[in-house]
């Protein structure tokens, strides 16, 4: 009886260390060597309203966005290298009024990551990102008057730091404790009306001019990111990228913001519907109020929080 205890004993003992080999442990994923991803997207959403002898009345509008993007990414046992471009025109007519401008970026980003161990889920991580415009911006119905142009502003960061992801091309979180932002103006009266944070011209009390605006700006700083992209339901995705950035040297504390979440809704393989939600903070970029006493004039009303929504339906081709 002793024996047969035992043996059963055995037999369980040796059937429990068995089990997760054959049912539990998953299958190891096998290393395929070095590789490089790249994609393409070309989209255009549009949305038109149009009356004709309606009573409740209304304006006639058309608007239009056009956008590309492009991914370059290469991953290894312990490298990753993330690369992009980005460009977005959108404009709006309505009725007799001027062609307007409503959304103009080109922006290029980054990220390279070494992973020390294969299993580990921090990164050091080394991040690049540098956007602008295309063409001008007005503050309507001026349009003699540019408030901005191609490289004024440009904005460029670089800095390093460390990344977590367990799977990081879902999730990440990145922090910079060195990071250097450098703010391009190369429009020379945009410099000298100190647009965009950098130094203003100087003028003497005849109004001469004695030394112009300064182009750049540098500031040194902590930069923090977070993005997290998640499939709410079968052809609905949701991306959240949330950027935050303080100087060491000018007005440490004064946090500097740039959030965006975007929900894509895939019809089928050509047509969806994107709803875009564009949050950002800069102390720099001042805004401008009409002048109490000057008719025709504007002054300065200090930084305020910029939101910029969108929401269209169009075409979208991968290739």
């Amino acid at each position: 009886m002793r024996k047969l205890i035992t043996a059963l004993t055995v037999f369980f003992i040796q059937l429990s260390f068995s089990q997760p080999d054959s049912l539990y442990l998953k299958e190891k994923k096998v290393y395929d060597g070095p590789q490089w991803k790249q994609t393409q997207r070309a989209s255009i959403d549009l949305s038109q309203v149009s009356f004709t002898n309606w009573n409740a009345g209304g304006t006639n509008s058309i608007s239009a966005l056009l956008g590309y993007q492009y991914t370059a990414n290469y991953k290894d046992k312990f490298f990753f290298w993330n690369n992009g471009v980005r460009v977005g025109y959108g404009v709006n007519k309505q009725d007799d009024r001027e062609l307007r401008k409503t959304d103009d970026i080109f922006e290029i980003t980054s990220n390279l990551g070494y992973q020390p161990t294969p299993n580990a889920k921090w990164f050091y991580s080394a991040r690049f990102n540098f956007k602008t415009q295309l063409t001008n911006g007005f503050r309507y119905p001026d349009t003699d008057n540019p408030i901005s142009r191609l490289m004024a502003p440009g904005y460029l960061f670089f800095g390093g730091g460390m990344e977590y992801g367990k799977n990081i091309e879902e999730l990440s979180f990145y922090a910079s404790p060195l990071t250097l932002k450098a703010t391009f103006v190369l429009d020379q009266d945009l410099a000298n009306a100190g647009s965009f944070g950098v130094d203003a011209a100087v003028f003497d009390a005849n109004g001469n001019l004695i030394r112009e605006g300064r182009n750049v700006r540098q500031e040194v700083g902590i930069l923090m990111t977070n993005s997290y992209a998640l499939e709410l339901a079968k052809n609905i995705k949701a991306t959240n990228l949330l950027s935050v950035y303080t100087d060491y040297i000018n007005n440490f504390g004064n946090v500097d913001v740039d959030w965006r979440v975007n929900f894509d809704f895939k019809v089928n393989s050509f047509v969806r519907a994107t709803l875009e939600s564009h949050l950002r903070y800069d102390d720099d970029v001042k805004t401008q109020e009409p002048s109490a006493t000057v008719d025709g004039e504007f002054d300065e009303a200090g930084a305020r929080v910029q939101w910029k929504q969108f929401l269209g339906i169009g075409f979208a081709v991968d290739f």
